[in-house]
């Protein structure tokens, strides 16, 4: 996980290259690769080659990684060869190399050591542990830090007085750990953490009143008709929140799909979790309310995909793209109104 993770970090990001005048980013979970060799799946593979492609083509100041960075149970320690075997080596394009990652742990990471994850930012210049203004990447050498697993990162769209704000949960901190069997979160380990990081988005939030954008992210999904289905407690502790504060999209991953969910009071929830594997059972599909799921893909046979997000003054973009790159839907999200 980035180090940039920092509890008390509001960082400014200014795009190196934004076709358009935009910012854009590429949203992608559950991209962690194998335990044993060759540490990666064909799936991985395609995702990262489209990636760059998509950099290229479309632009991309970052990457949202959307956890279930390492699988099955996260990293041992800094040190752990799978940093080189199952991001550093995959993620190769040239397009993607001064790309920086912020990243965010799922339910395997917190399987292994996350402070092992946190403190890989000493080793790559990607992986990095802060973002200074104007400067989209985060050179060596880097100060070794165990910052906090939540963060907010303040955008501005360039040639314009526009800004969003993307505020990244570590959602397993905050519900606890669920498993592959479709058994749910049962609680925080720590109640005490988890009122924190909730106290900490409540005043992200209250902030981020004059953004044009305001983007949530966590692994878990709060709606879902794949596998997981609905996580009940971010049900219960985020959607007030995000309604109340006109939040413009809540993303995750978690189901190994692509999803689009409307939500009441205009927020849109995205789900990007076909970085390493594809599902598509829809057990869940009850628990969503008729006409609100929009867009849902994860065909065992494509090679992946992820979300290409572009924010500009006039709207956010969310466009999914398999890794054949063949575009697969796109849905527009309005500025926020005062």
């Amino acid at each position: 996980m980035l180090a940039v993770l920092c509890l008390a970090l509001l960082a400014a990001v200014a795009p190196a290259v934004a076709p358009g005048g935009a910012l854009s980013f590429l949203a992608l979970g559950d991209w962690g690769g194998l335990p044993e060799p060759p540490f990666v799946t064909p799936r991985q593979v395609a995702v990262a080659a489209a990636m760059g492609r998509a950099v290229t083509e479309l632009g991309g100041d970052f990457v949202l990684a959307l956890g279930d960075n390492f699988y099955y149970e996260g990293v041992r320690d800094e040190w752990d060869p799978r940093f080189q075997d199952t991001f550093e080596r995959v993620f190769a394009a040239p397009a993607l190399r001064g790309v920086p990652w912020f990243v965010m742990a799922g339910n395997h990471d917190h399987a292994g050591n996350v402070t092992g994850q946190l403190s890989y930012s000493g080793h790559s210049p990607r992986w990095c542990p802060q973002v200074s203004p104007g400067v989209p990447r985060c050179p060596l050498p880097v100060p070794r830090r165990f910052p906090h697993p939540y963060y907010s990162l303040r955008l501005h769209l360039p040639g314009s007085n526009a800004s969003a704000r993307l505020l990244v949960l570590d959602s397993v901190l905050l519900c606890g750990r669920g498993d592959d069997f479709g058994a749910g979160p049962a609680g925080p380990g720590d109640a005490a953490a988890a009122a924190a990081q909730l106290g900490w988005l409540r005043a992200q939030l209250a902030a981020a009143a004059g953004d044009s954008f305001v983007l949530v992210a966590g692994h878990y999904p709060l709606w879902s008709v794949g596998k997981h289905g609905p996580t009940a407690c971010l049900l219960r502790l985020l959607r007030p929140l995000l309604r109340r504060h006109r939040v413009s999209a809540y993303l995750s991953g978690h189901d190994h799909n692509l999803q689009v969910r409307q939500g009441q009071g205009g927020v849109g929830y995205v789900l990007s979790g076909a970085g390493n594997f594809m599902e598509d059972a829809r057990p869940h599909e009850a628990s969503v309310p008729p006409g609100a799921l929009r867009f849902f893909f994860g065909s065992p046979g494509s090679p992946g995909g992820f979300a290409h997000v572009r924010l500009e003054p006039r709207a956010a973009t969310v466009t999914f793209l398999e890794a054949s790159g063949r575009v697969l839907h796109r849905v527009e999200l309005p500025p926020r109104r005062p």
